[in-house]
C-alpha cells in the first residue's frame, strides 16, 4: 500500500475513536469561536492574521487528511449559521476551500506513529511552512480568489497581485505561529495520550 493511501487509511481509522470526536469537535468550537469573535493580530491595518487556521492545522496534524477535510466542512457549515446574520448568503465554494485545508493540512502534517515529534527541528519547520505555503496557494490566492470573482464580480486581475502580495507577506509569521503552536499540541497530546494509559 502506497504512503499517501496508508494516511488516509490511517485518518479514517481515527474517525471512529472517541478521542478524536471529542478533540475534533473541540478544535472545530474552537475555530468557529475565534472566528465570530474577529480576533487577530493586526500587523498593519491591511494585512491580519487570524487564528482560527491554527485549530484546523492542529487537527490534520493530530489525525490526518480524513478527519481533516471532515473538520474543514464542518467547521465551514457550522461558522456560517453562527454568524449568518453578518455573512450574507452561503456560498458553498468557501467550504470547498476549507475541505481542501484540512486535505492539505493532514497530507503534510499527519504521521500516524507521532513520528513528527521526532523529526528534526529544522525537518518539522520545512513541514510546517511547506504546509502554509500549499494553503496560501492553493486556497487562499487560488480558490478564494476565484469565489471572490464569482460572488463579487471583481475581476481577477485586480483582486490577484494584492492576494499573492499578502499571503507572501504574511507566510513567515503565520508559519513561525503554526509550528509553535503544533509544537505544543502535539506534545500535549502525546503526554495526554500516555498518561491515559
Amino acid at each position: 500500500m502506497s504512503r499517501i493511501v496508508s494516511l488516509f487509511v490511517s485518518s479514517a481509522r481515527c474517525l471512529r475513536q472517541p478521542r478524536c470526536l471529542a478533540l475534533t469537535a473541540l478544535f472545530i468550537a474552537m475555530n468557529v469561536a475565534l472566528d465570530l469573535t474577529g480576533l487577530t493580530l493586526r500587523i498593519s491595518p491591511e494585512l491580519r492574521i487570524g487564528f482560527g487556521y491554527l485549530c484546523n492545522a492542529s487537527i490534520g496534524m493530530l489525525f490526518g487528511p480524513v478527519v481533516g477535510m471532515v473538520a474543514g466542512f464542518c467547521t465551514d457549515v457550522l461558522g456560517y449559521f453562527a454568524g449568518n446574520l453578518t455573512m450574507g448568503a452561503y456560498f458553498p465554494g468557501y467550504t470547498l476551500t476549507a475541505i481542501t485545508g484540512g486535505l492539505l493540512y493532514g497530507l503534510w502534517l499527519y504521521r500516524p506513529s507521532g513520528a513528527l515529534l521526532r523529526d528534526s527541528r529544522l525537518k518539522r519547520m520545512l513541514r510546517v511552512t511547506g504546509a502554509k505555503a500549499s494553503i496560501n496557494l492553493i486556497c487562499n490566492v487560488g480558490l478564494n480568489t476565484f469565489w471572490l470573482t464569482l460572488t463579487q464580480g471583481q475581476a481577477m486581475a485586480v483582486l490577484l497581485p494584492w492576494r499573492v502580495a499578502k499571503n507572501a507577506l504574511l507566510l513567515v509569521p503565520e508559519s513561525i505561529l503554526l509550528y509553535f503552536v503544533l509544537q505544543f499540541v502535539l506534545t500535549y497530546h502525546r503526554s495526554a495520550v500516555h498518561a491515559a494509559r
